[in-house]
Order: C-alpha cells, then structure tokens, then sequence
C-alpha cells in the first residue's frame, strides 16, 4: 500500500492537480452513498431508488418521487469535511486546477472551491419546467407535496437522473481540466458508474492517485493506491 509521503511527494511535485470524486467524499459529512452496506440502495422503499430517481418516474410518478427525494435526497444540514477542505486549501495556492465530482450536495463550493464541475448536477438548484424561474432547496424542502412554480407548473431539482443525459458544457469543462492534469486524485468512487468513470481515460499526466474504502477495478493502474476514508488521508496532507 502507499504512504502519506509518496502522495506528499506527488503533491509538491505537481502544478496542475484535477481531483475526480464520488460518494464517498460525502459520507464523512454523514450523506450516505449509494452502493455501501448502509447506503441508500439498502435502505427499504416502496420502490428501488434507482427506480425513483429515473426520469420516466419523476414524469409518472412525481409525488412519490419528491416524497423519497425530499426524505432520502436532501441533506441540507450537512458540512464540508476535511477533504473538502483541503481541496479548497489546494485550488488556493495553484496547485489543483478543478474539482470533478459525481456528488450534488453542493459542499465542495461550501467548502471554497470555485472551479467544479458537477456532472449530476446539484440539489441547490430547482427550475420551474415551464417558466424556468429558479428556487432554491429550502423552498423545495419546506413545499408539500409536489413544489410548484408561481406559475402552477412543476419545479425540477437540477440533478441528472437516470435516463438523462448530462450536460454538454459541464462534460466538456470536465474533460479539458482532466486532459490538461499532470495529477489526478480520483476519490471516493468505484468507477463503476459511466458515463462519469470513463472520464479517466482522457488523462494524459504524470501521477494517478486513487483513494477509496474498497478495492476499484482500476487499482491496478493507479501510481498510488489508498484504501482509506478520503478525508482523513487528505488531512495529513501539507498544502505548500
């Protein structure tokens, strides 16, 4: 297994850091994942959350879908962990160039980061699907039932469900920060979920660092392996 000074080494050395994170930044801020033991997809519903959070049901579906995602989707208590943190630390004095995440709880720019790019979108953001007027989570949080627009018509979070696509501009921003690394820090992901995990190939850098509780399918072609809380590992890290 790797050491805190290889990465330590890795870090000093680089000038243009991209770090790639999944769930598993968040679950140290107390937001569950998705696929662990204890995360959401083993938690009992009326339906599958992968169910739920599909396109087709928010269309045909959409009061059970709000019901679910108001319960399940909306941790807004919720604070930026050590890793947010010193990622934040990182794009301040030049070193990390962008952040590229799978999360949408919105604690990466809580943290101060300015340059992520969220390829699920963000539970901050909510559009009426008509007029397009913005809302707020709070708003949707606090509305009964279905959240309405002023105009009557339904309001979206603006999160990529399953079916969608994902955004044209976010993936492009994404890729071109991944393109341009000398590091890439991929964190808390399996790199199982696609399109996402497939950005890895556009790396053309120095280092792959890959930090993650469990075993991932591309360890093997990692530098740098950690299998570890991505928090804790980061904070032992010297931004310099």
């Amino acid at each position: 297994m790797s050491t805190v000074e290889e990465l330590q080494k890795v870090i000093d050395n680089s000038k243009r850091i991209v770090f790639f994170g999944g769930a598993g930044v968040s679950t140290e801020s107390g937001i569950p994942d998705f696929r662990s033991v204890d995360g959401l997809y083993n938690q009992k519903y009326d339906f599958p959350p992968e169910q739920i959070l599909s396109h087709t049901f928010f269309e045909h579906n959409t009061k059970e879908f709000y019901r679910f995602y108001k319960d399940k989707m909306l941790c807004l208590d919720k604070k930026p962990n050590k890793a947010h943190y010193k990622l934040a630390q990182l794009e301040k004095v030049g070193k990390l160039i962008a952040v590229v995440t799978q999360n949408i709880d919105g604690l990466h720019q809580a943290a101060g980061s300015k340059n992520v790019y969220e390829l699920h979108g963000s539970v901050l953001r909510n559009y009426c699907r008509k007029c397009g007027r913005f809302y707020g989570a709070e708003y949707i949080k606090q509305s009964e039932g279905v959240p309405k627009c002023e105009c009557g018509a339904v309001v979206k979070p603006d999160v990529v469900l399953y079916e969608e696509g994902l955004d044209d501009k976010t993936v492009s921003g994404a890729l071109n920060a991944i393109e341009s690394a000398d590091t890439l820090i991929i964190a808390g992901t399996s790199l199982t979920v696609y399109p996402a995990a497939g950005f890895i190939q556009y790396f053309r850098g120095d280092n792959i660092v890959l930090i993650n509780r469990d075993a991932t399918p591309f360890d093997n072609k990692a530098d740098l392996v950690f299998h570890e809380k991505v928090g804790e590992l980061l904070d032992k890290i010297v931004v310099r």
